[in-house]
């Protein structure tokens, strides 16, 4: 018999995240440290890790990821341009226990109610830098996100709202609902994200469809006009960061990927080169 499926929910693509979290923690020249990322994977998400295809070899993704979101965020805090982030499909992020945050800073985490379930009690005997909360929401549902966005809004004056890793799930109708809800809210000042390409969604769901279909959990959104699709809904981007020149930079790039990257910079037209290397894109918008 094959090995059965890991991931039998959306929530369970968390636990895969925080694994590769725990293994650049674990590493002695770590972009970044977060001890409580090894507890939160659990078993399940270093077997996910492992089942997935291509193992460990795709951890440079998440981790240059997550540091170069924490880069953008952390300038925001320094610059006094934020004093709360709303993290949307919080999953099992830990910023507020690893990020040096302010302690007046405010820290909100939605999410479906079984992650929080999980988490929390995890969570329980160790302490954030910030004043955390985190609330239950199923963000499809539109007058209950509302609601909620409207009572997060009201609880701070210059916010940004986290959207890692949730949109590639969400069909495009909803994404563009989000914009526009987050945008009718005057304290969110901010939107950070990750992106696709439709090229990059063709190739992740050749490489994963068969283990996310176990969790319901289909890659979908990957806008034709990138962070220009925003436009229309009043945010425009001010902040764009592409994976592989940051995994470059980082030092995060696996060996034969860089060596084909800078193969394709030689053999490449610009256009090509640049349809290679600009596929994920790390994005922030403000409000327009």
């Amino acid at each position: 018999m094959g090995a059965q499926p890991q991931m039998a929910h959306i929530s369970d693509t968390a636990r895969w995240v925080a694994y590769y979290r725990a293994l650049e923690t674990e590493r002695a020249d770590a972009l970044f440290r977060d001890p409580l990322a090894r507890v939160l994977a659990g078993a399940q998400g270093e077997q996910i890790a492992l089942q997935i295809p291509g193992g460990a070899g795709n951890a440079w993704t998440m981790i240059v990821r997550t540091h170069v979101l924490d880069e953008m965020i952390m300038r925001l805090v320094r610059e006094g341009k934020i004093d709360a982030v709303i993290n949307l499909a919080a999953g099992l992020d830990s910023r507020p226990y690893r990020l040096d945050l302010p302690k007046n800073f405010r820290w909100f985490e939605v999410d479906l109610p079984g992650i929080l379930a999980y988490k929390e009690p995890l969570l329980a005997k160790s302490q954030p830098n910030c004043t955390v909360e985190r609330f239950a929401q199923d963000l499809a549902v539109p007058a209950e996100r509302r609601a909620l966005f409207a009572k997060l809004g009201g609880l701070c004056q210059k916010a940004l709202v986290l959207t890692e890793g949730l949109l590639i799930y969400l069909p495009e109708p909803l994404v563009a609902e989000l914009a526009r809800d987050l945008r009718a809210v005057s304290s969110v000042h901010y939107w950070l994200q990750d992106v696709a390409t439709p090229d990059l969604l063709v190739l992740l769901n050749r490489r994963w469809s068969k283990a996310l279909q176990a969790a319901n959990a289909p890659f979908v959104f990957a806008p034709a006009d990138g962070p220009q699709y925003y436009g229309p809904f009043g945010w425009r981007p001010v902040e764009i960061r592409y994976a592989i020149p940051e995994a470059l930079r980082l030092d995060r790039l696996p060996l034969l990927l860089r060596a084909l990257t800078r193969l394709w910079r030689v053999l490449l037209s610009q256009k090509a080169r640049l349809a290679h290397e600009r596929n994920s894109i790390y994005l922030l918008l403000e409000r327009s």
